[in-house]
């Protein structure tokens, strides 16, 4: 399996990091090395002094696909989770600097939270309306809804299988809202998808 993820896909969130907005959806991927153990703390890697949390709404891919239309991407899915793409902002920042890959920043091991629970999409309804939130110990730090995505998850299915393969068990990281921010020793992180506590991790 592998981990597409999808950059500046929240107008707030690109003017917080003071990005431009692009023409197309920006896609990254993750290894599987990346994806945090389940029952296990995050560790701040000693490579950053400033790991950032991104709550994201995820997808899980549930048949092989190629060009895939718009208009049948729905057929690909049934389960819609939530996690958190880490970010060593700091390192990201120079390697942005130089015009290099942000892997390093972005696909370190344990950088890809993927909730313990998956929702039936049937359950939830319109997937361009789902609303989600992240807490930090108890605040809420980030809060949005689908339906402020630039590029739905639809189209970037289809966007996305364009240029991959899409295989069963691949999932989609649709991107962040505003209100990311740094990461600390003990504290905790929980995440929420329409009402539904679908993770709580402790940050180490």
């Amino acid at each position: 399996m592998k981990i597409i993820c999808v950059g500046r896909n929240y107008t707030e969130h690109i003017e917080e990091l003071n990005n431009e907005k692009p023409e197309d959806p920006v896609l990254f991927q993750k290894p599987d090395t990346a994806i945090l153990l389940k029952k296990q703390p995050f560790f701040i890697p000693d490579f950053s002094d400033d790991i950032h949390y991104e709550v994201e709404v995820l997808v899980k891919i549930k048949r092989i696909g190629k060009h895939i239309q718009e208009k049948f991407a729905h057929k690909y899915y049934d389960e819609i989770g939530l996690g958190i793409d880490f970010t060593a902002r700091d390192l990201q920042q120079k390697l942005k600097e130089k015009g290099l890959p942000w892997e390093k920043a972005k696909a370190f091991d344990g950088a890809a939270v993927v909730g313990n629970k998956w929702l039936d999409k049937k359950e939830l309804g319109d997937v361009d309306d789902l609303n989600f939130r992240l807490e930090k110990n108890d605040d809420i730090v980030q809060q949005a809804s689908t339906s402020h995505m630039l590029w739905k998850i639809d189209e970037l299915i289809a966007y996305i299988s364009t240029y991959f393969t899409l295989k069963i068990g691949d999932i989609i990281f649709t991107g962040t809202p505003a209100g990311v921010g740094k990461v600390y020793p003990e504290d905790r992180l929980t995440g929420y998808l329409e009402g539904n506590k679908i993770f709580s991790i402790k940050v180490k």
